[in-house]
């Protein structure tokens, strides 16, 4: 446990209006912000005995955050990790896969434990399953003009680069396959901060009629969507898991029937799968 006070290798004093807890593992003082009057954050209150040693706990939604023991019932009415109603596009395992039970294996087992008559038998159901099927994969990686001068910064670490020939690689790709152009609803899956759909937008300019959907399971910081005030682009943000997500229950999609262009740049393979 980080000490409430500066240890003799602290040097200086916490910034104005910040909290006076010294967090040993930074070996810096805490940034946040405090009350008026107070010295320390509601965070690390606790050890302080300006706070008349009023206990905080664990929050039973989530552990990440701590809340005085006394207002409990009060923070749980209010707390962002509660259970919100769901919307009509949340539908339960949507996506999740096969509901017939007796579709579905009682338990995985390796390749290797097959017999011989069991593995030729699978072998005979891939084949057929695979029969038309395009398998060969190329590499197509593509640029696009909209990131040149974003490529070009000579700002950019390595990390910021890879991120921005990614991004053009997939513009480029959606502008072969002739789907970057106006009325149409860009879904992005996976959006985190929203970069990926920011570009779709400044390679569109000022094509009309088009909506984006940024479809993310976890709240995200420094989203970027929220700083876009074009006229004919809208961005929508949804907190829910792929898992659960019912397309056609969006009513920007029901009501308007705009063709959807899936897009994402991270996505794990069970988040594919639907």
């Amino acid at each position: 446990m980080a000490a409430s006070a500066p240890t003799p290798h602290a040097t200086g004093f916490p910034a104005e209006g910040r909290c006076g807890y010294y967090v040993e593992k930074k070996k810096r003082f805490c940034r946040m912000v405090v009350a008026a009057g107070k010295r320390f954050c509601g965070e690390h209150a606790g050890a302080a005995e300006e706070e008349n040693a009023r206990k905080r706990i664990l929050c039973p939604l989530d552990p990440k955050h701590t809340v005085y023991e006394d207002q409990l019932a009060k923070h749980l009415k209010k707390c962002n990790s509660r259970e919100k109603p769901k919307p009509d596009f949340f539908i339960q395992d949507i996506n999740a896969g096969l509901k017939d039970e007796t579709e579905i294996p009682e338990q995985l087992v390796p390749v290797s434990s097959l017999s011989e008559e069991q593995l030729e038998n699978l072998i005979k159901k891939l084949r057929k399953a695979s029969e038309g099927l395009n398998s060969t994969l190329k590499d197509q990686i593509m640029s696009h003009p909209a990131l040149h001068d974003a490529l070009n910064d000579p700002k950019n670490g390595d990390s910021a680069t890879k991120h921005l020939k990614q991004q053009a690689s997939i513009l480029g790709n959606i502008e072969k396959l002739k789907l970057l152009g106006p009325r149409r609803c860009f879904v992005e899956f996976g959006a985190g901060k929203g970069k990926l759909s920011h570009w779709v937008d400044i390679a569109l300019k000022d094509a009309e009629k088009v909506h984006f959907i940024l479809v993310e399971k976890v709240t995200t910081r420094f989203k970027v969507d929220g700083k876009h005030r074009k006229k004919n682009s809208v961005f929508e943000r949804l907190q829910i898991d792929i898992q659960h997500l019912c397309l056609n229950k969006i009513p920007v999609l029901s009501k308007e029937k705009l063709p959807v262009v899936g897009i994402g740049k991270h996505l794990c393979g069970m988040a594919t799968a639907f």
